[in-house]
């Protein structure tokens, strides 16, 4: 009688011991809300993304392609008082120097000057001086358009024109100077639209309890102007784009952990140092390969349910190890001294395994969409199906 009670008692321990619960509480909860991601068009590399997105204190947007569409235009030209020079002849000298520039302002120069049917000249000699503009030769002549920094470089006042700069910055528009033969010649002003979610996404951000800020190579008046009518809490403007990894480390440094939202190039270095890094899947392939998520649909609304989907899938991790660890707190001291048979240790270990999974899959019922976006059914959100193609540029 002794030596079958030990026995019974020894095979319901085992079976009440065995950790199956524990080994599916964490990974039912993360494929389940991977599979969510995926459905409202958010890629997750990697468990740890999920895991990380839910410590984050601060997210930082690029500007351009990920606060705004990334498609600016002309809006205004300006030229110097005292010279003959016409808004169109400015606009021609800008836009034949831009020709070879893959920039989005220097095509958007190109792009109006075509509109207006200007004879576009070849450039010579055509370089880029990152951050700062461009500089080529034009019918023999040397054009320079960019910063009022490029201007200075080559011993170009820029103060004359100076006002005029300040007025169209404050406007939050991108003000460069043209200059033809070492002279100042005017002023071409390019704004680029906000994406049509971009002020309710950080709006939502704040409501959350997280802190924003803005990356971008625009002058402290332009990107100050555009961080006002967004909502951003700290701008971080006339960043070239090698001094954006060093910016996200600063952050790192004063807030801890940094989620960086991206979509260039040259945001793929930050996008690595940044503890999660958000890629615009409208972006390019190398910002989505640094990434360790991917918005397929490019909307500012997907870092707001990225956050909220690992929020919510963490707890159901908690549920979940909670369901397992009581299981085996009610159950073991039963077992030991010889109250649990091994036939009901099984039924309760199995019933764990089951409360586990079944617990993991009503993750699928949290909406995860901000609020401003509840009101639109989830059916008519696009997700992988309609995955937009990818620009290159």
């Amino acid at each position: 009688g002794v030596v079958t009670l030990a026995i019974v008692s020894m095979v319901a321990v085992l079976v009440i011991a065995c950790p199956c619960a524990l080994g599916l509480a964490t990974p039912t909860a993360l494929m389940v809300g991977s599979g969510m991601g995926a459905e409202h068009g958010i890629l997750i590399r990697s468990g740890e993304a999920i895991q990380t997105l839910k410590d984050v204190e601060v997210v930082v947007f690029d500007k351009t392609g990920t606060i705004t569409k990334g498609k600016p235009e002309v809006t205004d030209v300006v030229g110097m008082t005292n010279e003959e020079m016409t808004d169109d002849q400015i606009l021609r000298w800008a836009a034949s120097a831009e020709r070879g520039s893959e920039h989005p302002l220097g095509r958007a120069i190109v792009e109006q000057a075509e509109a207006r049917d200007a004879a576009l000249a070849e450039p010579e000699g055509f370089q880029a001086i990152r951050g700062k503009g461009v500089q080529a030769v034009v019918d023999g002549r040397r054009v320079l358009v960019g910063s009022r920094r490029l201007m200075r470089e080559n011993d170009i006042d820029p103060s004359p024109l100076e006002e005029t700069m300040r007025s169209l910055e404050d406007d939050a528009k991108t003000a460069m100077l043209v200059a033809v033969d070492g002279r100042l010649a005017g002023v071409i002003a390019v704004a680029d639209t906000l994406k049509e979610d971009s002020v309710d996404a950080i709006r939502e951000l704040h409501s959350m309890g997280l802190e924003t800020a803005m990356i971008t190579g625009d002058n402290q008046r332009t990107a100050e102007a555009i961080a006002r009518r967004v909502g951003i809490d700290y701008v971080l403007a006339e960043v070239l784009p090698d001094g954006k990894v060093a910016e996200v480390q600063n952050l790192q440094e004063r807030f801890g952990s940094v989620a960086f939202v991206g979509d260039g190039i040259n945001d793929a270095p930050a996008l690595t140092q940044a503890n999660v890094g958000i890629a615009i899947g409208t972006g390019t392939d190398i910002a989505i390969e640094a990434s360790d998520v991917t918005l397929v649909r490019g909307e500012l609304t997907g870092v707001v349910e990225a956050v909220n989907l690992s929020r919510a899938t963490f707890r159901k991790i908690k549920q979940n190890l909670f369901w397992a660890f009581f299981y085996n707190v009610v159950m073991l001291p039963l077992a030991v001294i010889g109250w649990m048979h091994p036939v009901l240790a099984e039924i309760a270990m199995a019933t764990s395994s089951i409360t586990v999974v079944t617990n993991a899959n009503t993750l699928r019922r949290v909406d995860i969409r901000p609020e401003y976006a509840q009101a639109v059914p989830s059916s008519s959100q696009p997700g992988m199906a309609q995955q937009p193609a990818r620009s290159t540029a």
